[in-house]
């Protein structure tokens, strides 16, 4: 199948301050996503879509291709559908043949690596009827939905009490998920209104920690933490730097 990936990198960032290109243990956020998805050899393209010049020239010497977003789509409320749409529309009125899927390479996801997108892409091969693919993992049982609580007036309750009556440990509940590290759609889908997680949507499971959402500034500690104790490996990002 023909898979394109697209890296969308704003230049603005309220949590942390040109995110995409801080220091995540000597290499720039963004390198992670990109390093993996150049190590899968699956995609026909690599674009990054942005609208700021420090991550156009990071990127450029990564060997990717680089679409400047309109600013219209630059906002901190834009969504990424929006940007892909817009770009796959202009793709279309230049006569390029779209895809059969884009994947979306989310700098946010660093602990990305290479296998988790080629399983993903090989699930979708036999899934005719599916316009969208996620990587997903377990729910850990203390953040169970079941387990939720609320507090009104300063006590604490169940949200959903009637279901933990009977299920009130873990090999009780149903097993859930929440979203890993990739994402991808069918160009046609989206170009017809639909997003990234429209359904039917395919799913490949993958363990934690490689799930981690790389957010705030405490989250480059804990990053720094998983890779320098080797509770992450990233065998793509070694190979990058011999």
């Amino acid at each position: 199948m023909k898979a394109w990936a697209m890296v969308p990198a704003r230049g603005g960032s309220k949590s942390i301050p040109q995110k995409n290109l801080v220091s995540v243990n000597g290499h720039p956020l963004i390198e992670y996503g990109i390093r993996a998805a150049l190590s899968a050899g699956c995609f026909e393209r690599i674009l990054c879509s942005t609208d700021d010049d420090r991550i156009a020239e990071t990127v450029a010497g990564l060997g990717i291709e680089i679409d400047r977003r309109p600013d219209e789509l630059a906002g901190d409320d834009t969504a990424v559908a929006d940007v892909c749409r817009e770009f796959l529309d202009r793709s279309r009125k230049h006569q390029e043949i779209a895809p059969d899927w884009l994947f979306l390479i989310q700098p946010t996801s660093p602990f990305l690596l290479p296998e988790h997108i080629t399983d993903l892409l090989a699930i979708t091969g036999g899934e005719t009827e599916a316009v969208s693919a996620q990587t997903v993992t377990p729910v850990p049982h203390n953040h169970h939905a079941w387990n939720q609580r609320q507090v009104e007036s300063g006590r604490a309750s169940f949200v959903f009490a009637e279901e933990r009556k009977v299920a009130y440990n873990k090999q009780r509940k149903p097993k859930y998920f929440v979203f890993g590290n990739v994402v991808a759609a069918r160009p046609q889908s989206l170009l017809a209104g639909g997003d990234f997680f429209s359904e039917p949507s395919v799913a490949s499971e993958i363990p934690s920690p490689y799930d981690f959402d790389l957010d705030g500034p405490e989250d480059l500690l804990l990053a720094a933490a998983m890779l320098t104790s080797g509770l992450i490996s990233l065998p793509h990002m070694d190979q990058a730097q011999s």
